[in-house]
């Protein structure tokens, strides 16, 4: 199937009050296990790009494979950029055939933020690109970003509503209380922040760092608003621990094929537990 824009997926997600899953993509067999993983359970799917992944494979080369892999599924899946940093990044990204592109200002102030999505938007929409923004900012460190403890800021209800009505942005990523990375604790979600947010703001709403987070408190933000889950931690340590795995129990293995395969079976069963914890499965 050909790719297809984000906001038609988060649109039938709001709609039936599930959330899509939205995982990582850094290399043909993390392609290739997620898409398993979403055409076994006939789900919808995004794929993303971040920052680390583009400079790791090249921008070219994952359109180019995450295109191809998406041709050989019956489920829609869309090619997101994650945390894109300029506008002239987004603008690349639209070029090579991403169908939805994230432009994260959170590191600007609230007025620069809206001038510089406004720019990604204006461009987006006129050739049905999507368009995710972010509002506040999420602790952690997604590849070259980093967000200290200290830096961390939780989104402003009145701010997200006026944020989404001056941009036009298809959905919005809000600082809740998760972060990007392993956590060394249990994280503890300001519920009631999300759901202030989301009787102010009419578009789907995503929520970064996921991985790690409890299960109940997953569904409980599905349950307030959140759409769009983005999960890396988890499908990682899955992926190193199955060729840690292989590696211990045959450690003059040298053919890479049965290093990366165990790998991508075990982050197939990563993804298939997170796609029917968000409640995609069979929304295909």
């Amino acid at each position: 199937m050909a790719l297809v824009p984000m906001s038609c997926l988060l649109a039938e997600a709001r709609k039936g009050g599930y959330a899509i899953g939205a995982f990582n993509a850094n290399n043909m067999e993390i392609i290739q296990g997620i898409l398993a993983a979403a055409e076994e359970l006939q789900a919808p799917v995004i794929l993303q790009a971040s920052q680390g992944a583009i400079k790791y494979a090249g921008l070219d080369y994952i359109a180019a494979m995450v295109k191809c892999a998406s041709e050989q599924v019956s489920v829609p899946v869309a090619l997101h950029l994650d945390h894109g940093t300029s506008f002239e990044q987004a603008m690349q990204c639209i070029r090579a055939g991403f169908s939805s592109v994230m432009f994260d200002g959170s590191k600007f102030g609230f007025e620069e933020n809206i001038a510089r999505t406004l720019a990604v938007v204006g461009v987006a929409k006129s050739v049905g690109v999507s368009v995710e923004a972010e509002l506040g900012k999420i602790g952690g460190t997604e590849d070259d970003i980093s967000v200290s403890a200290a830096q961390a800021m939780m989104t402003v209800p009145e701010e997200a509503q006026e944020f989404v009505r001056r941009t036009g942005i298809d959905a919005l990523a809000v600082a809740i209380g998760t972060a990007h990375g392993p956590y060394k604790g249990e994280p503890r979600l300001d519920f009631d922040r999300l759901e202030k947010i989301r009787g102010l703001v009419d578009v789907p709403l995503v929520l970064h760092g996921a991985s790690g987070v409890p299960e109940e408190a997953i569904e409980k933000a599905i349950s307030l608003g959140i759409c769009k889950i983005n999960i890396d931690t988890d499908l990682r340590q899955a992926f190193t621990a199955a060729i840690k795995q292989v590696l211990a129990a045959k450690p003059d293995e040298i053919d890479p094929r049965k290093l990366l395969g165990p790998a991508r079976e075990a982050l197939k069963e990563i993804a298939k537990q997170k796609i029917q914890l968000f409640g995609s499965a069979g929304r295909a």
